[in-house]
């Protein structure tokens, strides 16, 4: 739980279509008969290296050094590109808090990236234009954080931005902007509060802590205090919070400091001292008898959880009770995975987690129950397995899977710039110590069973909250005012403005320097696409198949992501435990995964760990088992979560799309997350499983692509012995035919009806007459002005204007053949027909009288070429760049030319790309809403409009 300004990134995580809920399970009629062999003896385990060699490998050298106003600075020299992380870390969250004030450090997330005095229009606006990735800011219990990875010609100007917003910020804060931002932070809290468990946090937190404990709201407030916030409480809190010895700076990359000392102290050194924050003390309480609370929601499983409040990150049990939680619940072969899901098959999902705050923590474990049983049956069997552990403790073995995965993630999450400035800001706010993260692998690494034991002893033996969440209505919602309270005019200090040099100008940015990409080819045949990338140890594979979630005939939907989650749940050598457990010992992440055009095994691993690794790949790849059992097992998970989706607004909207802008005929014309339907589902054999895996999974269908820093070489003599004697079977190769047509639409609604819903999910679109092997650089350089950018003339409008949703979006989903485009809208439910005109209104003017203007134009060239060398900075996205390459036949130095290409774009080239592609009267337009309150708001607009129930 997160709450933060939603970032390029995070806003087409929203638009893309829900990702297929597997961990569930669910009852299912009478099962198919299937016959198979007998199971085979389990192969030995893989053994990677001792987690003390992985230890030994992770460190971030750092210099520190203090200004005269007391801020804080660490600079961390990594010459790998020409970026430098920028993140500076507040040492303010919402546990500091007073009553009457819940959500205003959020709130000042959200204020901050406003602009500031000496830089008024949009900090998302200047940095995108100096090329920012990761741009992003978070708030949570004990800190605020802001961070941007920029290329080095624009770390001048955005230390001037960031200097200014943290010391000539209220000038730019008036009670309009006020207004407007307060009312995106309360549709981000109802688009958070509209998911199905969506409020059970809020009473986890208020039952767990008394009143008046700075931990028991939550980061997010009330809607209340939200409203009654007037303008010059909110620039006090920013007043006693936000001033520079509050503060750690951290500057990561193409930097040292001998350079950071000139440029901190010339844009951040003529700022005053303020307030000495310390943060809140806060006890850690315990219950004086369990407490247990039933609550309701729209949801498709009973969910049992318990809760304890348990010491902060630094404590030495914190380590202990996150190792614990982990092996109760974490890792794949967890004990309830193991007893619950695996086991009896009464859970439809498990849990267990410890969050560890500055002051505090949460240990929690928790299950879905499966639809069918009882739940207080699941829960007490839920409950022995963890009394069973506690009592008795965790293996050797156990602890050691736990801590070889955490290492791995740790060097894994190393290789950004950004993810190092990140580890040494942490510890220097919370421990005065940026080396924190080294101490912390260390504990992780001298654990003992003994020491988990006695920790969670201490601790899990208090008193407990359980909740249980059963299907059911909601309580009544708790809405925005009308008009806020603190929207009253009321008198506010006259703000002094103190004039500053003019902002520094950004430098000539470098072409991109993309790796040389190489080819090799196994004795089978199947080719190798390789890049070496030597920031971090760790290798990349993507074995990938040219079949997608496209691969299913119209009649079968579903079983090709059948067919890939049973391969990753057993082999002919090893069953689904063992495999969670090889995974673990290795600190290797192997998945099988599909996009609608392409079918991928993929492995990351530290590279000291990837001959086992591949040999794990290869086993996955090319033995499934298939297994009876687990294609019960599965088959009642996929069941249950389809039952989600069906609660689930994102997933409604995403699910009913598709066929109705495709058709059903085409391969394109079903839901993109591939989960299938009940039917196909229900009546799904091994042998249909077999089949499909014969036809897509195989090696005159296959190609792999490499990232590592090991070279060529190397990685194809270890990929020979893994794949190297594999062989096609007899049976032909699967195809797919997409029609060369597909029917015209027109503007329509589909309502689908989700009664209670704080907010509307709108998703409209048309297919384009493009597809992704065709150039699109002009149209999506388009689309970002219209569509894609933060501040694209949709989300500028509803967001940044009017205030009614927390984030829109419109793209173009690049497949392989032709592509839609699509929009994400969702927005308070008493906006929803005023805001599909808006979007429609935007469309029509751009399309039409009002393209792309001179500034639009320079701020999407000058952020689209400056932004490349972060684009690319880690293996997975140089990974990611090989397969899309290949899927849309680009030649190998495509992302070089990216830079002169862009730069060479006119207004009028964009204007004309888009005018061509896009046509909003063909927009069909899916709405997930209350319909009692939307329907009428949606018949004023004078479109066709069919309502569905939310089945």
């Amino acid at each position: 739980m997160r709450y933060r300004l939603v970032s390029f990134a995070a806003l087409l995580a929203a638009i893309a279509p829900a990702a297929p809920v597997l961990a569930w399970s669910h009852d299912t009629a009478a099962p198919v008969a299937v016959i198979s062999a007998p199971a085979l003896p389990q192969a030995a385990p893989l053994q990677g290296a001792p987690v003390a060699d992985l230890v030994a490998r992770v460190d971030i050298p750092w210099s520190r050094f203090q200004l005269d106003n007391g801020l804080t600075v660490i600079v961390h020299e990594d010459r790998k590109a020409p970026v430098v992380a920028v993140s500076i870390w507040y040492n303010v969250g919402s546990k500091d808090e007073p009553a009457g004030s819940t959500g205003f450090a959020h709130l000042f997330e959200h204020l901050m990236f406003g602009g500031s005095e000496n830089s008024p229009q949009s900090h998302i606006q200047a940095m995108n234009a100096a090329g920012a990735t990761g741009l992003n800011g978070t708030t949570w219990f004990d800190r605020t954080n802001y961070f941007q990875t920029v290329p080095t010609p624009a770390l001048e100007q955005t230390l001037f931005l960031e200097s200014d917003r943290m010391g000539f910020l209220l000038g730019q804060v008036g009670q309009e902007v006020l207004d407007l931002q307060r009312g995106v932070v309360q549709n981000e809290k109802r688009q958070r509060d509209n998911q199905p468990y969506g409020l059970s946090s809020y009473a986890q937190q208020e039952a767990l802590f008394p009143v008046g404990h700075p931990y028991r709201h939550s980061t997010i407030g009330s809607m209340a205090d939200l409203d009654a916030a007037s303008l010059e409480t909110v620039r006090n809190w920013f007043r006693d919070n936000y001033g520079p010895n509050n503060a750690v700076l951290v500057l990561s990359g193409d930097i040292d400091e001998a350079a950071a000392r000139t440029l901190v102290n010339r844009y951040f050194g003529s700022i005053p001292r303020g307030p000495v924050n310390v943060p809140a003390e806060a006890d850690i309480p315990t219950l004086a008898a369990p407490v247990e609370e039933v609550l309701y929601d729209r949801v498709a499983q009973t969910r049992v959880s318990r809760a304890w409040v348990v010491p902060g990150m630094l404590d030495p049990d914190a380590v202990l009770l996150s190792v614990g939680a982990s092996i109760l619940g974490g890792l794949a072969s967890s004990r309830l995975d193991n007893a619950l899901v695996r086991g009896d098959q009464t859970a439809a999902g498990v849990s267990a987690g410890a969050q560890a705050f500055h002051r505090l923590g949460f240990f929690s474990y928790s299950v879905n129950v499966k639809p069918g049983q009882d739940a207080a049956a699941v829960a007490a069997r839920m409950d022995a397995v963890f009394q069973d552990f506690l009592a008795n403790g965790p293996t050797q073995d156990e602890i050691d899977r736990v801590v070889t995965q955490y290492a791995a993630r740790t060097i894994q999450g190393l290789e950004q710039v950004n993810g190092k400035a990140s580890a040494l800001a942490e510890g220097q706010l919370y421990a005065g110590d940026p080396d924190f993260y080294r101490n912390q692998l260390a504990a992780y690494a001298a654990v003992t069973p003994a020491q988990v034991r006695d920790a969670m002893q201490r601790w899990l033996n208090r008193p407990v909250y359980s909740q249980i969440v059963q299907p059911g209505e909601r309580q009544a919602y708790v809405e925005a005012a009308a008009v806020p309270s603190g929207a009253a005019p009321v008198p506010a200090t006259e703000i002094v403005r103190v004039p500053r040099d003019p902002m520094p100008a950004i430098g000539d940015v470098p072409n991109l320097d993309f790796p040389d990409v190489e080819r090799a080819a196994l004795s089978n045949g199947i080719e190798i696409v390789y890049a070496r990338s030597t920031t971090v140890p760790v290798t990349r594979v993507a074995v990938e198949f040219d079949a997608g979630y496209a691969a299913d005939d119209a009649n079968s939907l579903g079983v090709h992501s059948m067919m890939l989650t049973l391969m990753e749940e057993g082999t002919t050598t090893r069953d689904s435990n063992a495999l969670a457990e090889a995974r673990e010992r290795l600190g290797a992440s192997v998945n099988m995964g599909a996009s609608m055009d392409r079918t991928a095994a993929s492995l990351t691993t530290v590279t000291t760990n990837l001959d086992p690794s591949l040999v794990l790949l290869s086993d996955v790849v090319r033995n499934p088992a298939f297994a009876p059992a687990e294609v019960e097992r599965l088959r009642a998970q996929r069941l249950a979560g389809l039952a989600a989706e069906r609660t689930q607004p994102a997933a409604l909207a995403a699910r009913a799309l598709p066929p109705l802008i495709y058709g059903e005929a085409s391969p394109y014309g079903r839901p993109f997350g591939g989960t299938g339907t009940p039917e196909t589902i229900s009546a799904l054999t091994r042998e249909d499983l077999v089949a499909e895996h014969a036809e897509w999974v195989r090696p005159d269908n296959a190609r792999i692509f490499v990232v590592s820093d090991l070279p060529l070489a190397d990685v194809t003599a270890r990929l020979e012995r893994a794949f190297g004697d594999w062989r096609a079977p007899a049976t032909p190769r699967g195809t797919k035919a997409f029609p060369a047509d597909i029917p015209a639409t027109t503007a329509r609604i589909v309502l689908i009806d989700r009664p209670q819903s704080p907010q509307s999910i709108i998703y409209g679109g048309a297919v384009l007459p493009v597809s992704g092997t065709d150039d699109l650089l002009t149209l999506q350089a388009a689309n970002t002005v219209l569509g894609t950018d933060f501040l694209s003339r949709i989300n500028a409008d509803l967001r940044e204007t009017k205030g009614w949703s927390y984030g829109v979006r419109g793209s173009i989903n690049t497949l392989q053949h032709r592509a839609p485009y699509i929009v994400n809208a969702p927005v308070q439910a008493n906006r929803t027909g005023e805001s599909i005109a808006a979007l429609i209104a935007q469309y029509e003017r751009f399309l039409t009288t009002d393209g792309v203007t001179a500034a639009e134009r320079d701020r999407t060239v000058n952020g689209d070429t400056r932004g490349l060398a972060g684009g690319f900075e880690t293996s997975g996205q140089i990974l990611g760049a090989l397969r899309s390459n290949a899927l849309y036949g680009r030649p190998d130095n495509y992302q070089e030319t990216l830079a002169s290409r862009t730069r060479a774009l006119t207004a009028d080239q964009m204007d004309a790309a888009a005018r061509a592609a896009i046509n909003p009267n063909q927009f069909v337009w899916v709405v997930v809403g209350d319909a009692s309150v939307v329907q009428p708001q949606l018949e004023a607009l004078g479109l066709p409009i069919e309502v569905r129930p939310a089945q």
